[in-house]
């Protein structure tokens, strides 16, 4: 299927309403877009129309608007178009929607401070050390519990701490970049 993709630049309308479902969670929000165009009579900008879109945001990416976004905030929003008409009530009314891939504070207008979501490792089952058949590593005797050999315990296999200059590590990892003469 061919999807229409767009980024679109403007500021929020409404408050990120967030709703936890048996998929993970959805969150959604109004969107005010309004163009600016100069005035070469007036010699001065002047706004264009205000189109208004529904955002929707689905599991982690609508979980974290919902924490880091607020009403008036300028935002860029990259996602799939959706139009859909809806009749009710004798009236047809045309509806614009936007399934964002990915959501991130307009930086022409203002500064903004990341912060990366920490998530816990899940711990293996049985059913997945069967079906790993025995790859999994072993402690040795004397290993504390979730200490496996040559790692400290909480230390992802093939991820390591990131350290800032001056700041000591910081509590989020990036992936070890792939041995010499490996694809990825």
């Amino acid at each position: 299927m061919n999807d229409t993709v767009v980024t679109v630049v403007g500021n929020v309308a409404t408050g990120v309403e967030f709703r936890e479902s048996a998929t993970g969670g959805v969150a959604r929000f109004r969107f005010a877009v309004t163009g600016r165009r100069w005035d070469r009579q007036k010699e001065v900008w002047a706004d264009g129309p205000t189109s208004f879109y529904t955002v929707w945001a689905w599991r982690t990416l609508g979980a974290n608007l919902a924490a880091s976004v607020s009403v008036g905030e300028p935002l860029v929003v990259h996602g799939r178009l959706r139009v859909r008409d809806e009749e009710g009530e004798g009236q047809r009314r045309t509806f614009v929607d936007i399934d964002a891939v990915a959501v991130g504070h307009d930086l022409t207008r203002g500064t903004s401070a990341f912060r990366r979501v920490v998530r816990a490792v899940p711990s293996l089952t049985e059913r997945h050390e069967d079906a790993t058949q025995g790859q999994m590593p072993h402690r040795t005797p004397g290993q504390a519990a979730g200490q496996v050999s040559g790692r400290t315990p909480g230390q992802v296999p093939g991820r390591v701490p990131v350290r800032a200059a001056g700041q000591g590590t910081i509590p989020f990892e990036r992936p070890d970049p792939a041995p010499v003469g490996t694809t990825v």
